[in-house]
Protein backbone atom coordinates (compact mmCIF):
# COMPACT_ATOMS: atom_id res chain seq x y z
CA UNK A 1 0.00 0.00 0.00
CA UNK A 2 2.73 2.28 0.87
CA UNK A 3 4.63 1.38 -2.12
CA UNK A 4 1.50 1.90 -4.27
CA UNK A 5 1.23 5.67 -2.61
CA UNK A 6 4.98 6.29 -3.34
CA UNK A 7 4.51 5.58 -6.83
CA UNK A 8 1.01 7.38 -7.62
CA UNK A 9 2.84 10.17 -5.63
CA UNK A 10 5.69 10.49 -8.13
CA UNK A 11 4.26 9.40 -11.18
CA UNK A 12 2.13 13.00 -10.60
CA UNK A 13 4.93 14.79 -9.38
CA UNK A 14 6.84 13.97 -12.71
CA UNK A 15 3.47 14.73 -14.66
CA UNK A 16 3.48 17.95 -13.63
CA UNK A 17 7.00 18.75 -14.34
CA UNK A 18 6.35 17.47 -18.15
CA UNK A 19 3.15 19.92 -17.92
CA UNK A 20 5.02 22.70 -16.57
CA UNK A 21 8.01 22.39 -18.71
CA UNK A 22 5.89 23.28 -21.97
CA UNK A 23 5.47 27.02 -20.84
CA UNK A 24 8.89 27.29 -19.08
CA UNK A 25 10.33 30.45 -18.94
CA UNK A 26 13.09 30.73 -20.77
CA UNK A 27 12.65 27.96 -23.29
CA UNK A 28 13.18 28.77 -26.98
CA UNK A 29 9.91 29.08 -29.22
CA UNK A 30 10.10 29.51 -32.62
CA UNK A 31 8.78 32.25 -34.92
CA UNK A 32 6.26 31.43 -37.36
CA UNK A 33 5.86 33.14 -40.80
CA UNK A 34 2.88 31.98 -43.14
CA UNK A 35 2.08 33.32 -46.62
CA UNK A 36 3.91 35.92 -48.97
CA UNK A 37 6.67 38.11 -47.35
CA UNK A 38 5.52 42.43 -49.43
CA UNK A 39 7.69 44.58 -48.93
CA UNK A 40 7.41 48.43 -49.46
CA UNK A 41 9.77 47.96 -52.21
CA UNK A 42 7.47 45.82 -54.38
CA UNK A 43 4.71 47.67 -54.22
CA UNK A 44 6.75 50.95 -54.74
CA UNK A 45 7.87 48.68 -58.33
CA UNK A 46 4.28 48.14 -58.96
CA UNK A 47 2.17 50.37 -61.99
CA UNK A 48 -0.97 50.88 -63.11
CA UNK A 49 -1.33 48.83 -66.39
CA UNK A 50 1.35 46.43 -65.61
CA UNK A 51 -0.06 42.91 -66.85
CA UNK A 52 -0.41 40.04 -64.49
CA UNK A 53 2.54 38.39 -65.84
CA UNK A 54 4.88 41.50 -64.58
CA UNK A 55 2.74 41.87 -61.41
CA UNK A 56 3.82 38.19 -60.63
CA UNK A 57 7.39 38.35 -61.43
CA UNK A 58 7.45 41.16 -58.75
CA UNK A 59 4.95 40.02 -56.36
CA UNK A 60 5.18 36.36 -56.77
CA UNK A 61 2.66 33.94 -56.97
CA UNK A 62 -1.00 34.89 -54.79
CA UNK A 63 -1.82 33.89 -51.76
CA UNK A 64 -5.36 33.45 -52.77
CA UNK A 65 -7.22 33.58 -55.76
CA UNK A 66 -11.02 33.64 -55.90
CA UNK A 67 -12.39 31.71 -58.83
CA UNK A 68 -15.75 33.79 -58.13
CA UNK A 69 -13.63 37.21 -58.03
CA UNK A 70 -10.65 36.61 -61.00
CA UNK A 71 -9.49 40.04 -61.05
CA UNK A 72 -8.37 40.18 -57.28
CA UNK A 73 -5.00 38.58 -56.53
CA UNK A 74 -4.81 38.91 -52.23
CA UNK A 75 -1.21 38.33 -50.79
CA UNK A 76 -1.27 37.81 -46.78
CA UNK A 77 1.77 37.67 -44.55
CA UNK A 78 1.66 36.72 -40.71
CA UNK A 79 4.54 36.59 -38.33
CA UNK A 80 4.23 35.00 -35.08
CA UNK A 81 7.41 35.64 -33.00
CA UNK A 82 8.32 32.90 -30.69
CA UNK A 83 5.55 33.27 -28.10
CA UNK A 84 4.81 36.84 -29.20
CA UNK A 85 1.43 38.09 -30.34
CA UNK A 86 0.95 37.35 -34.10
CA UNK A 87 1.32 40.34 -36.42
CA UNK A 88 -0.64 40.11 -40.03
CA UNK A 89 -0.45 42.40 -43.16
CA UNK A 90 -2.44 42.01 -46.32
CA UNK A 91 -2.56 43.71 -49.34
CA UNK A 92 -4.98 42.84 -52.66
CA UNK A 93 -4.01 43.39 -56.44
CA UNK A 94 -7.13 44.37 -58.65
CA UNK A 95 -7.27 43.90 -62.27
CA UNK A 96 -9.40 45.58 -65.03
CA UNK A 97 -11.03 43.32 -67.76
CA UNK A 98 -7.86 43.98 -70.10
CA UNK A 99 -5.66 41.72 -67.39
CA UNK A 100 -4.33 45.14 -66.64
CA UNK A 101 -3.46 46.32 -62.58
CA UNK A 102 -6.13 48.78 -61.93
CA UNK A 103 -5.68 49.48 -58.28
CA UNK A 104 -4.66 47.68 -54.77
CA UNK A 105 -5.35 48.66 -51.33
CA UNK A 106 -4.19 46.98 -48.63
CA UNK A 107 -1.68 47.68 -45.34
CA UNK A 108 0.78 48.64 -47.99
CA UNK A 109 0.48 51.73 -49.96
CA UNK A 110 2.78 53.35 -52.91
CA UNK A 111 5.05 55.68 -51.74
CA UNK A 112 4.47 55.39 -47.77
CA UNK A 113 7.06 53.33 -46.29
CA UNK A 114 6.74 51.82 -42.79
CA UNK A 115 9.20 54.74 -41.23
CA UNK A 116 7.19 57.19 -42.41
CA UNK A 117 3.80 55.58 -41.15
CA UNK A 118 5.63 55.38 -37.22
CA UNK A 119 6.51 58.38 -37.45
CA UNK A 120 3.13 59.44 -37.97
CA UNK A 121 2.41 60.53 -41.84
CA UNK A 122 -0.68 59.44 -43.00
CA UNK A 123 -2.07 56.17 -44.61
CA UNK A 124 -5.08 56.27 -44.16
CA UNK A 125 -5.23 57.23 -47.97
CA UNK A 126 -6.96 55.33 -50.80
CA UNK A 127 -4.42 54.97 -54.27
CA UNK A 128 -6.62 53.68 -57.24
CA UNK A 129 -3.63 54.80 -59.57
CA UNK A 130 -0.26 55.22 -58.25
CA UNK A 131 1.62 58.07 -59.80
CA UNK A 132 4.43 57.76 -61.56
CA UNK A 133 7.74 58.19 -59.64
CA UNK A 134 10.55 60.03 -60.72
CA UNK A 135 13.72 58.97 -59.39
CA UNK A 136 16.91 60.92 -59.65
CA UNK A 137 19.80 59.40 -62.02
CA UNK A 138 22.81 58.01 -59.92
CA UNK A 139 26.01 58.87 -61.40
CA UNK A 140 28.83 56.61 -61.64
CA UNK A 141 32.03 57.64 -60.17
CA UNK A 142 34.69 55.81 -62.83
CA UNK A 143 37.12 53.16 -60.91
CA UNK A 144 39.88 53.66 -60.02
CA UNK A 145 43.09 52.97 -62.58
CA UNK A 146 44.09 49.70 -60.93
CA UNK A 147 41.49 48.77 -58.71
CA UNK A 148 39.30 45.42 -58.95
CA UNK A 149 36.28 47.23 -60.34
CA UNK A 150 38.76 48.78 -63.54
CA UNK A 151 39.94 45.15 -63.64
CA UNK A 152 36.34 43.72 -64.29
CA UNK A 153 34.82 46.79 -66.17
CA UNK A 154 38.05 46.31 -68.98
CA UNK A 155 37.43 42.26 -68.89
CA UNK A 156 33.74 43.10 -69.69
CA UNK A 157 34.75 45.73 -72.79
CA UNK A 158 36.99 43.36 -74.59
CA UNK A 159 34.16 40.45 -74.72
CA UNK A 160 33.48 39.37 -78.05
CA UNK A 161 30.04 38.90 -78.89
CA UNK A 162 29.04 35.69 -80.60
CA UNK A 163 25.90 35.54 -82.62
CA UNK A 164 23.64 32.68 -81.28
CA UNK A 165 23.54 29.64 -83.59
CA UNK A 166 19.97 29.56 -85.14
CA UNK A 167 18.80 26.08 -86.66
CA UNK A 168 17.60 26.48 -90.56
CA UNK A 169 14.51 25.02 -90.88
CA UNK A 170 13.82 21.84 -92.50
CA UNK A 171 12.76 21.50 -95.86
CA UNK A 172 9.65 18.76 -96.25
CA UNK A 173 9.48 18.02 -99.92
Amino acid sequence: MQNTKLLLTSLTLVGLLALAGCSFPGVYKIDIQQGNVVTQDMIDQLRPGMTRRQVRFIMGNPLIQDTFHTNRWDYLYSLQPGGGERQQERISIFFNESDQLASLSGDFMPGVSRDQEILGSESNTTVTQPEQQVKPVKVDKPARPGSLEDKIQRDVDTIEVMPVPVQEPLQTQ
